[in-house]
């Protein structure tokens, strides 16, 4: 699984979408920059009488809009083909909509710019009937204190579609903060529970204009939540209920510090009017969202809680997906680092190794690098991919790891003859179904010189830069793969290294990418490690990761850069 669960909503596969679409309860559908229909919901099918089908990849001007004789509608004369270029908010009390069976729909109609998380241009159309009395052309987006039901139910869709589609906590706090200010409020601040059970005021925002402003001063820890206060905060951080407030809640003496920070926030702000929700999600509270009114005049009533409260629990949902992905992926970074191993120190030569994890954290694991010192003064070296990109992919990696350090140590035999054992070995007692890998030996040759000798089950080639910058690509001692059972002898090759050259061995994760031949990832490498020769060699490592790692990668990479005297 990469990132997060995708599903289809007839016809459209974005993140969440069909839950955002379906939650809204009247008629939905989604239109493209071109005013064509790319998703619809239920209810939409419903009242049109068309099945999505039917619907899907139409011009929504041209199969749906029409006057009230069921005439076809000039886009001249269309208001909401004049709203959706325009590309802001609107709504109507009174259009009609052609239904299948040549009838006409009178509806009320909502128009908003809609984000489904993978950058397009889109807009959603909210409709329902019967309507209110006519209201020629398109009305502005209403103020916060007086949203219709339209609105409402387009936010609730923006909130689930916006939350969903990250996984990272940040920025599903900076989501949220920017659908409720300044629409529903003046301020916006989020008190998260953390994982330690501490109270950790994390945003406090403020809208000046068009700008949002955080105030860090009023961020920061706070006093632990009380078991038994019947102050708002408290009891929305205990989960228990959502509740107005305004700065006479908290004029009285404190019954915690927690009611203290709350009043200087008040205070401090000079909101007039809060509300506060709990931010739960399906396991636990994690926390609670204050909106306040300041430059607002009209005062938060109780008719607003529970639009605020589906927020406040859409918004817990989506931490909660964030933070369980944020802990996975603690664990198998901590896991992989553990698993990989420190470079031995050899006299003469430089090492140094790279490894960079998947952007997803389900993709963790598949990738290593050895070195280790052989009891014939030789220096081993071996890098490898386990098929599979997962925990268990790291399990089979330690496991292969280890068994080529035995093999190698107690066997005096050639590369090649020690990866025979291990391909042979893998097969029978390991749950690695393939696995590809460079083992070799570096040592001295008797003119003083550095020779590398290997074989090669599967694996990208080496790569070998001269001091100058000439490059070459070590392709001899190329052989099949591990766990393919095919039983065939595997070549060795040997290779002198020039004074002052640098040998690269690197996994796949460097050169491949989507839509990109390998030949085009193996010039690439070579381009940028011959005009990165003559740094040192961490700093040229760490360039060459940067260079040539491909920005849509999504497998993780090891990388081990070796540098041999001068001479």
């Amino acid at each position: 699984m990469t990132g997060p669960e995708r599903t289809q909503v007839h016809g459209l596969s974005v993140p969440t979408a069909s839950a955002a679409l379906e939650a809204i309860g009247a008629g939905a559908y989604v239109v493209d920059e071109q005013g064509c229909i790319i998703a619809v919901n239920t209810r939409a099918e419903q009242l049109l009488g068309r099945p999505a089908a039917e619907l899907l990849g139409h011009d929504a001007h041209d199969l749906l809009h029409r006057g009230p004789q069921g005439q076809q509608l000039p886009r001249t004369q269309c208001a909401m083909r004049q709203a959706f270029h325009a590309g802001h908010p609107a709504q109507a009390d009174e259009d009609y909509f052609a239904r299948a069976d040549g009838s006409v729909l009178p509806i009320s109609w909502l128009i908003t710019p809609y984000g489904i998380g993978d950058h397009r241009v889109t807009t959603l159309v909210v409709f329902h009937t019967p309507v209110h009395p006519r209201v020629t052309g398109p009305r502005p987006e209403p103020t916060a204190r007086s949203l219709s039901e339209l609105h409402r139910l387009a936010l609730l869709a923006e909130t689930t579609t916006r939350l969903t589609s990250t996984l990272d906590v940040d920025e599903a706090l900076r989501r949220l903060v920017a659908l409720v200010v300044p629409r529903l409020a003046d301020w916006a601040v989020v008190d998260l529970i953390t994982e330690r059970d501490e109270v950790w005021r994390t945003v406090v925002v403020h809208a000046e204009g068009d700008t949002l402003v955080q105030h860090e001063d009023l961020q920061g820890p706070m006093p632990p939540i009380p078991e038994e206060s019947p102050m708002p905060l408290s009891r929305a951080l205990r989960g228990v209920s959502s509740t107005l407030a305004g700065p006479q809640t908290y004029q009285g003496t404190p019954d915690s510090g927690i009611a203290v920070e709350q009043g200087r926030l008040f205070h401090a702000t000079g909101m007039h009017s809060a509300a506060i929700a709990p931010i739960r999600s399906t396991r636990a509270v994690l926390g609670a969202l204050t909106l306040g009114r300041t430059e607002t005049p009209t005062a938060f009533a109780p008719t607003d809680l529970p639009l605020i409260e589906d927020i406040a629990r859409r918004a817990g949902l989506a931490l909660d997906n964030a933070r369980l992905y944020q802990r996975q992926r603690k664990v198998a970074e901590t896991m992989q680092n553990h698993l990989l191993p420190q470079m031995p120190g050899v006299s003469g030569l430089e090492m140094t190794v790279r490894y960079l994890p998947a952007p997803d954290a389900s993709h963790v694991g598949g990738d290593w690098y050895d070195a280790f010192p052989l009891a014939d003064a030789s220096t081993a070296l071996a890098i490898g991919d386990v098929v599979g990109h997962d925990l268990e992919a790291a399990a089979g990696m330690a496991q292969v790891r280890n068994m080529l350090r035995a093999y190698a140590w107690s066997q005096h035999e050639p590369p090649s003859r020690i990866v025979e054992r291990l391909d042979e070995a893998i097969q029978h007692i390991t749950d690695v179904a393939m696995a590809t890998m460079i083992f070799g030996r570096i040592e001295t040759a008797h003119d003083g010189h550095w020779q590398l000798s290997w074989t090669n089950a599967g694996h990208p080639p080496p790569l070998l830069i001269s001091r100058d910058g000439l490059t070459t690509y070590l392709t001899d001692g190329h052989g099949i793969l591990l766990g393919t059972q095919a039983g065939l002898r595997r070549p060795d090759a040997t290779a002198l290294l020039p004074p002052g050259s640098t040998l690269v061995l690197y996994t796949d994760g460097l050169i491949e990418a989507p839509g990109q031949s390998l030949d085009t990832g193996l010039h690439r490498l070579r381009q940028h490690a011959a005009a990165l020769a003559h740094r040192p060699l961490a700093s040229f490592t760490d360039q060459l990761l940067r260079r040539v790692r491909p920005a849509d990668n999504d497998d993780d990479v090891a990388l081990l850069a070796l540098r041999v005297p001068e001479g």
